[in-house]
């Protein structure tokens, strides 16, 4: 009982991080949003705090150990493959990093959770900016072409993808009598995919083309 009033203020700051994690990502319509990051932040301050109060020496370390593989767990549920494209990754990173801010607050290394907190705030709020004005300059967008099935000519093209600085996400070949019709999601800068257009209009394999 004697450090109750310490542990009480230790809960106070897991609700208080937790929240000002949980809004933003509320605002954004996350879906780890306000209730779960306070969840996250408290359970991972109270299971530092009672590791530090009843555990053996030595004990304490397997236990969050175990905090960070369970909290792991969780951020992995968010993941999720869309459209050829990896979806949740930044979600499952700030479960991660809340439960090692609700640590931090369990252990009494206040300083650094604040320091550490104002940062992520800052990244959250200010980066997207930032993020969108690189999106500008790059872009993911659609093709389709025919060629014929005998002439592998997807795989020519496929590898030169990388002479022009492109990426590609997803595709998707059909066959159709003796026509090969590909689909393909590819993501790159704007002048790359007017370079790799001028390509595949002049190349004289390929029948039909739309983008």
């Amino acid at each position: 009982m004697a450090n109750l009033p310490l542990d009480l203020l230790k809960l106070f700051l897991a609700v208080l991080v937790g929240g000002l994690i949980g809004v933003e990502r509320e605002i954004r319509h996350k879906v780890a949003g306000f209730r779960t990051n306070i969840f996250i932040c408290v359970g991972a301050m109270l299971f530092t705090v009672f590791a530090s109060k009843y555990s053996v020496p030595g004990d304490a370390v397997h236990i969050i150990a175990n905090i960070v593989s369970g909290v792991g767990f969780i951020g992995a549920g968010v993941i999720l493959r869309q459209e050829g494209r990896i979806a949740g990754l930044t979600t499952a990173a700030i479960i991660w990093l809340t439960a090692a801010l609700g640590m931090g607050i369990g252990t009494g290394d206040f300083l650094l959770v604040g320091v550490a907190t104002i940062a992520v705030l800052f990244i959250l709020w200010v980066f997207p900016g930032f993020e969108k004005r690189i999106d500008q300059f790059q872009e993911t967008r659609s093709y389709e072409f025919t060629s014929p099935l005998k002439s592998q000519k997807y795989r020519q093209l496929e590898g030169s993808l990388t002479d022009y600085k492109l990426q590609l996400r997803s595709q998707k070949r059909v066959k159709r009598g003796d026509r090969l019709v590909c689909s393909w999601d590819v993501w790159g800068s704007c002048s790359s995919h007017e370079q790799f257009v001028d390509k595949l209009l002049a190349d004289e394999e390929i029948e039909e083309f739309h983008f």
